[in-house]
């Protein structure tokens, strides 16, 4: 067998759903949005679940009580993100301090992409090597971005973010190995409420 795929044993993953955000365009809180009979933030922590048990986190922020209950017990893990206005750098990074301690890679993913399924997700956890140099990242309409595996490697960067921009320094780095695994359903976000109408139809 490959160094690489040896390197994966007993490494510890986690999952957190990034779901802190104001939803400006959109009006409301788009995180309880009912979409396919469930809210979009319960959505996205049962896939969380689905792939990584109860290694599982929710980011929230805005409205975070009504959030957290529209999780429902999906995510094991709740952290709030009292400065979710500043953006979602801040998010990520509380999340790298959270599971700096405990985990190898973290899984990020956002409540706002109603068509993420648990077989991406078990993808880009299965298509890590284990490397902590190594992040494997959707590919979609031409460009990369979430949902990302970020390995143990990239934590202490993922930690000093903050602002609007997410994690896309972290992805361009060229200090880690960016892997992609094609999903073109992860470019349908939601945004506004006809981004929901759409979807419906």
């Amino acid at each position: 067998m490959p160094e690489a795929v040896s390197k994966k044993e007993g490494r510890v993953v986690f999952a957190a759903v990034l779901a802190a955000g104001g939803s400006r365009r959109f009006g409301r809180n788009k995180q309880l949005e009912d979409f396919e009979g469930e809210p979009l933030v319960r959505r996205a922590a049962e896939l969380a679940r689905e792939v990584c048990g109860d290694r599982t986190v929710l980011v929230a922020g805005h409205e975070g009580a009504a959030v957290a209950a529209a999780a429902g017990t999906a995510t094991q893990y709740l952290i709030v993100n009292d400065r979710y206005a500043d953006g979602i750098g801040g998010s990520i990074a509380l999340v790298a301090r959270a599971v700096s301690h405990v985990a190898d890679a973290v899984l990020l993913l956002f409540a706002d992409q109603p068509l993420i399924t648990a077989q991406h997700l078990r993808a880009l956890v299965d298509n890590w090597s284990g490397a902590d140099e190594e992040i494997v990242a959707t590919g979609f309409s031409g460009t990369v971005g979430p949902p990302v595996l970020f390995p143990r490697g990239a934590f202490e960067a993922l930690s000093e973010l903050s602002g609007d921009k997410g994690a896309k320094s972290v992805l361009e780095d060229p200090t880690f190995d960016l892997h992609t695994i094609p999903f073109e359903d992860a470019a349908v976000d939601i945004d506004t409420p006809t981004d929901v109408e759409k979807l419906a139809d």
